[in-house]
């Protein structure tokens, strides 16, 4: 008795829906187009005031417009300014005393509790006193921004070093490893990871310290634009600032995430699908 067994279906001779073989790009762009499409219909139809919900034609009106007054320019350069001098303040703080923080046990049951609690408060409630205390413009800008991004980054690089591997430490020590080299050689590549990821999440934070600082005293920044924007009624002025600052973001996210595939390139094809090249 001659017993057939049925053909075994497998899933490597499957073809993939057409919808993978489009850019990466093109899916995002056509519905983003759709919605900017939409929105004006609706607008149009509803006969939405400007004021209220203004057409994607009033904000690109408004762009215009005060692109050739040069209105853009200097407030855009004083935000980005201290955005990105807190910036690199706050993360390179976060970086070295999270590493001190780590490393000496001491200074970490002493300080690390007060970190703690200067965290838990708001930076919006300090603003203000910066503002008392630095004085009315760039400095309490900046200080506002590096609070905002030293806690994210400080708290993951304790994590990051603190997560090592303990067989790998114990492997560089077994090979009369000294303490800088089980920290260059297992800690750091461990802590890499946890900083990049968030360096990323600091730079939104940064936008939103900058705006905050100049919402509370500044006489320069987008931030200021958003204000008379809301004093004039200038709805699409205050679309176009949105417009900006989520650019800012996208562009700048998009820089550290490329930063952290190219540094920690051994978690990059962590997340992706068996067989996937």
């Amino acid at each position: 008795m001659i017993i057939q067994h049925a053909p075994v279906v497998g899933t490597k001779n499957k073809k993939r829906p057409w919808i993978f073989y489009l850019p990466g790009w093109l899916l995002p762009a056509s519905f983003f187009v759709f919605l900017i499409v939409l929105w004006q219909i609706v607008t149009m139809v509803g006969e939405v005031p400007s004021y209220v919900v203004p057409a994607p034609t009033d904000i690109w009106t408004a762009a215009v417009r005060n692109l050739q007054r040069g209105i853009y320019p200097p407030h855009l350069f004083a935000t980005m300014q201290s955005v990105l001098i807190g910036y690199t303040t706050g993360v390179l703080s976060g970086i070295i005393l999270g590493t001190i923080f780590a490393e000496v046990r001491v200074i970490e049951r002493l300080v690390f509790p007060l970190v703690v609690a200067l965290q838990s408060v708001p930076k919006v409630a300090l603003a203000p006193l910066f503002v008392m205390w630095f004085g009315y413009g760039f400095t309490s800008k900046v200080i506002t921004v590096t609070l905002l991004c030293l806690f994210p980054v400080l708290v993951n690089t304790v994590t990051g070093l603190k997560s090592a591997d303990p067989d790998r430490v114990s492997l560089i020590k077994a090979m009369t490893g000294n303490r800088l080299q089980v920290f260059r050689y297992v800690k750091l590549p461990t802590a890499a990871g946890h900083i990049l990821a968030a360096m990323q999440v600091s730079v939104v934070l940064a936008l939103i310290g900058a705006l905050v600082a100049e919402f509370v005293g500044s006489d320069r920044g987008l931030g200021i634009l958003i204000q008379n924007g809301q004093l004039n009624l200038d709805t699409p002025g205050i679309f176009v600032i949105l417009i900006i600052l989520s650019l800012i973001g996208i562009i700048s996210t998009s820089i550290v995430r490329f930063a952290q595939r190219k540094i920690v390139f051994w978690e990059s094809g962590r997340d992706r699908p068996a067989g996937e090249n």
